[in-house]
């Protein structure tokens, strides 16, 4: 794989006629995701794309000419001009090679998909997701000498990686940046010896079998399986939410709450997600009106007060949203006030919704016994209703979900699987 630098990069576009381009930084834990996949490509695929990385800190005018601000970023070029999608971020193989069979002759690509060969890899444990749960899983399994594989279709940290700040976690006198206790975390787990899947499509996971399909081609076979798959945001599941997902409407603060300088921005929900948050929000957005369905929030005690006390957020009460629609660069909330039945329209310039969660169950296949609200169930030692499998963190049935109790929801299930293998 060529490095190249600035002054080097246009003689690069100029004598290939495709080109793929990895901007990386060093200390990038979605740069480190990237890599194997680029390399891997690079050989699948260099006899007709040229594939070079560019190290962004040493190319930093390079780098903003052609619009990169992130690491990694790829990019494309065909006949010496940029073409395609440009991809950042948690890179997943599928992404890249959309882009480059998109550059490639159809006659091209079918050789190039008949190189592709089925890759068979064995492990101890196989740990299906990278939340604190499943790290901390990782940690310990890998220091007790077994051959783990974490695999994540993102990068590490679940939801924390998001968290702009986390207080409560112990060892850590001032608030911690939730990306950064992640990233902590996962490079505790690597160096005990986990071996990372991140940033993949994953496909027929087989439970009773344990083996799972990453990417396609590899099939991961392993003795145990700890599902730590986490939970992600609850849809309202109203007209004009999936129209408008990531284009005025944000399920996470963290991402997305510095586009709303000085702006006004409507947040629904009551609990604790939404109350904790419309403070973090409150630091960029001019006002925030926050639509609940009930006559009291139900975050607790110190939210509220933090909430009621902030000058820049409003609430209304016993309201729910019917329909959101857009009117320019507006967002519009038609809300319906549930004593009254009367329907207001209420406009913003973005909308954040946090109204509780559900797990991410959606790539398993084989039942697992579930509670009410579809949260896998299992016993004092972490096991599910399946031999051989157990499942930690939020996407489990238990009364508190947060990252202290992920973590020890991941050592009590290493540690009752590294048993079964003395």
């Amino acid at each position: 794989m060529k490095d190249v630098s600035t002054t080097e990069f246009e003689a690069t576009i100029k004598e290939n006629e495709i080109v793929a381009v990895d901007f990386y930084s060093t200390e990038c834990a979605p740069c480190e995701a990237l890599a194997p996949k680029f390399d891997s490509l690079a050989e699948l695929y260099g006899e007709s794309v040229a594939f070079v990385k560019v190290y962004r800190q040493n190319n930093r005018e390079l780098a903003q000419k052609l619009g990169v601000s992130s690491s990694p970023t790829i990019i494309f070029f065909k006949g010496g001009k940029q073409i395609g999608s440009t991809l950042a971020g948690g890179i997943k193989r599928s992404d890249v090679v959309k882009n480059l069979n998109s550059l490639l002759s159809p006659d091209k690509v079918k050789a190039i998909q008949e190189k592709i060969k089925p890759v068979s890899t064995d492990c101890d444990v196989l740990i299906i997701g990278g939340g604190p749960g499943g790290l901390a899983a990782g940690i310990y399994l890998a220091q007790a000498k077994l051959n783990t594989i974490l695999v994540d279709i993102a990068l590490p940290g679940g939801q924390v990686s998001t968290t702009h700040k986390v207080s409560n976690y112990p060892g850590f006198p001032e608030p911690i940046n939730g990306y950064m206790l992640s990233h902590y975390m996962s490079e505790q787990a690597k160096k005990a010896g986990v071996t990372m899947r991140n940033a993949v499509d994953i496909t027929n996971v087989d439970l009773v079998n344990k083996t799972l399909l990453v990417d396609g081609y590899e099939t991961i076979n392993a003795k145990k399986i700890i599902i730590s798959t986490g939970a992600s945001p609850r849809p309202l599941g109203i007209p004009g939410e999936k129209e408008y997902k990531g284009k005025g409407i944000s399920y996470c603060a963290t991402c997305d709450a510095k586009y709303m300088e000085n702006k006004e921005v409507i947040i629904i929900g009551g609990g604790n997600s939404a109350v904790e948050e419309s403070e973090f929000i409150s630091k960029f957005a001019s006002k925030i009106t926050i639509i609940h369905q009930f006559d009291k929030l139900t975050a607790n005690k110190e939210a509220q007060e933090k909430c009621f006390a902030n000058p820049k957020i409003s609430i209304r009460f016993e309201h729910e949203p019917r329909e959101i629609l857009r009117n320019g660069d507006k967002m519009v909330v038609k809300t319906q006030n549930l004593k009254t039945k009367e329907i207001v329209e209420l406009e913003s310039d973005g909308l954040f919704v946090f109204i509780g969660m559900k797990p991410n169950l959606d790539v398993f296949e084989q039942e697992l016994q579930k509670d009410s609200w579809g949260y896998i169930k299992t016993d004092d030692e972490m096991r599910t209703s399946i031999a051989g499998v157990y499942a930690v963190g939020d996407v489990i049935s238990k009364k508190y979900r947060q990252i202290t109790t992920a973590v020890a929801d991941g050592t009590i299930a290493s540690i009752a699987c590294a048993k079964e293998f003395n």
